[in-house]
């Protein structure tokens, strides 16, 4: 008896969601980043640990491996600043961010919880998706 091959467009389906999951982390540490800088003038250590709800080891963590990927720059008490491959990936981020909040927002949802959920699908969502949820929200905001 031989074994069932595995569907292409299924097993594609969860490479796409493991790389999405991979690159989650990375995309919300330094689009807080970009916020932080744009609202303070700088980032640092432990604004970054307050700001995702965690300890300054995850930080300091997530931050060595965010320099060792050429995203950011970094000295000892010093402020961390992007690199412009940090800042192209935080950009990129926070528009997919407000292409799915502007949807959910058009749709009904509540700001509070919209918020919370854009969070987390902006990180799983294709171009091609995103470009129909822009559209279908500039045809929402048309018919009210």
């Amino acid at each position: 008896m031989s074994t069932p091959q595995p569907d292409i467009t299924h097993s594609a389906r969860f490479a796409s969601t493991r790389a999405a999951h991979r690159d989650e982390t990375a995309e919300d540490y330094v689009e807080a980043i970009a916020q932080l800088i744009e609202q303070t003038g700088s980032a640092r250590i432990s604004d970054l640990a307050q700001c995702m709800g965690v300890s300054h080891v995850t930080v300091t963590r997530i931050i060595d491996r965010l320099s060792k990927e050429g995203l950011v720059t970094k000295e000892p008490r010093k402020p961390i600043h992007l690199t412009q491959a940090g800042k192209t990936m935080a950009e990129e981020s926070h528009a997919r961010h407000e292409i799915i909040l502007a949807f959910l927002l058009a749709i009904g949802v509540d700001e509070h919880q919209a918020q919370i959920d854009a969070e987390g699908i902006e990180h799983h969502t294709s171009q091609q998706t995103l470009a129909a949820l822009a559209e279908l929200t500039r045809s929402l905001k048309n018919q009210q």
